[in-house]
């Protein structure tokens, strides 16, 4: 997708300040500092619209990103980081249960896993849920640029392992955001999900 309109809608922590215009919604989830922002700057190539940190843990809403008036993308607080407190890691797992078990226009959920990594505890236990909730998951393995892609194989073999990956349920691409590798199949995932 070309993408020249993209604009920060709102950032939510309960239905109540959801969008209500009825667009698709994707969202973005994986552990802290795992390549969400990233990845969607990457998508609507812009170099710092959804704001990076090298600091986890920034992402503490879910933040809505109109992407050319047809869909949203919904960036979702990290999970994993060990800084933040118990009672705000029960916060943000509320916040997203409740968006991503009620939320109608949400039609699929990138997950991202670190490729030069096993997926954490978090990772595999957040993929188990979606699946369990029949949402249409697109696991999307960033960094892939650190690894050789005569390893991808053997890399995909072991993420998919660890999460127990269901290739009928689910979809699987390497990404980069320094080579944009793995954009245009991203994005053509996405609009199949639209």
């Amino acid at each position: 997708m070309n993408v020249n309109n993209v604009e920060m809608v709102m950032s939510a922590v309960s239905a109540a300040q959801y969008p209500t215009d009825g667009k698709p919604e994707i969202a973005l989830v994986g552990r802290s500092n795992v390549g969400k922002s990233s990845l969607t700057n990457t998508l609507i190539q812009r170099k710092n619209f959804a704001r990076t940190s090298s600091q986890p843990g920034k992402t503490q809403t879910l933040n809505f990103y109109d992407v050319e008036n047809q869909l949203y993308f919904v960036d979702v607080p990290g999970y994993g980081y060990a800084k933040v407190s118990k009672k705000q890691r029960e916060a943000f797992g509320n916040m997203i249960e409740e968006y991503i078990t009620s939320r109608k226009q949400l039609r699929g959920v990138i997950s991202l896993v670190d490729a030069r990594h096993d997926p954490s505890e978090d990772d595999v236990a957040m993929y188990e849920w979606l699946h369990y909730y029949n949402i249409p998951i697109l696991v999307v393995a960033t960094k892939s640029d650190k690894i050789s892609k005569s390893k991808f194989n053997k890399y995909e073999n072991n993420i998919k392992k660890q999460l127990g990956f269901d290739s009928s349920a689910s979809d699987f691409l390497f990404f980069s955001s320094e080579t944009k590798y793995g954009r245009d199949s991203v994005w053509e995932w996405i609009t199949a999900h639209m």
